[in-house]
C-alpha cells in the first residue's frame, strides 16, 4: 500500500509566473495540484504552503520553519518545492532539526526555469522527487536534473548551472540525515 506524501512549498523559481504588467517573474498560486492532476498521478498528496519567497530572501527563522513542518509531519515521506539558490542551506537546517532516530525521508527540488515557461525542468525534477521519496531510506535529499544527492554533498554550480557531488566518489546512501 502507497503512503501519502507531504509536499511542502516554499516558493522559488519553481511556482513563479510571468506577471505581463510589472514584466517580473512573481508567485501567485502554487501550480501543484493541477501539475499533479495532469501527471495522473495516484498517490495520496497533502500540500502545505507556509511560504511563497525566492530561496535568497529566506532567512533562517524561515528554514527553521520549514524543518518543523517536517519534523510534525504525519507523513514520513515528503518532498519540499525549494528555491535552487539556497536549497542546500535549508537540507542542512532540516538534516539537524530531525532527531538521529528519525524516519523522515525528504526530498528537496526546485527548478532553474519556471514551470510556467517554456523549456522548464520543474515537472522533471517533480517526478524525480515523487520517485526518489518513496525508495529513499530515512534522511534528507536533494534530487536534481535526474540526480540524487545526501544534503551534505552537494552544492549548486552557479557556472554550469547544475547541481554537482562535493565528494562524486561518495555515495548518496553515507551520511544520510
Amino acid at each position: 500500500m502507497a503512503q501519502d506524501v507531504r509536499i511542502i512549498t516554499t516558493g522559488g523559481t519553481f511556482d513563479k509566473q510571468y506577471d505581463a504588467i510589472s514584466g517580473e517573474l512573481t508567485f501567485r498560486e502554487s501550480q501543484l495540484p493541477r501539475i499533479l492532476a495532469q501527471a495522473r498521478c495516484t498517490l495520496g498528496f497533502h500540500l502545505e504552503g507556509p511560504l511563497a519567497v525566492d530561496s535568497l530572501y529566506m532567512t533562517e527563522e524561515q528554514r527553521l520553519e520549514v524543518a518543523y513542518a517536517c519534523l510534525h509531519s504525519a507523513e514520513d515521506r515528503i518532498i519540499i518545492i525549494h528555491g535552487t539558490d539556497t536549497m542546500v542551506n535549508t537540507a542542512a537546517v532540516i538534516a539537524r532539526t530531525l532527531p538521529e532516530d528519525h524516519t523522515k525521508t525528504v526530498v528537496l527540488t526546485g527548478a532553474m526555469i519556471p514551470n510556467s515557461l517554456e523549456g522548464s525542468d520543474a515537472i522533471f525534477n517533480l517526478g524525480c522527487a515523487v520517485s526518489a521519496v518513496q525508495l529513499l531510506p530515512p534522511g534528507v535529499f536533494l534530487t536534481m536534473s535526474g540526480r540524487i544527492f545526501s544534503w551534505d554533498n552537494c552544492r549548486k554550480n552557479k557556472e554550469k548551472g547544475i547541481f554537482e557531488a562535493i565528494d562524486p566518489q561518495r555515495s548518496v546512501m553515507e551520511n544520510r540525515s
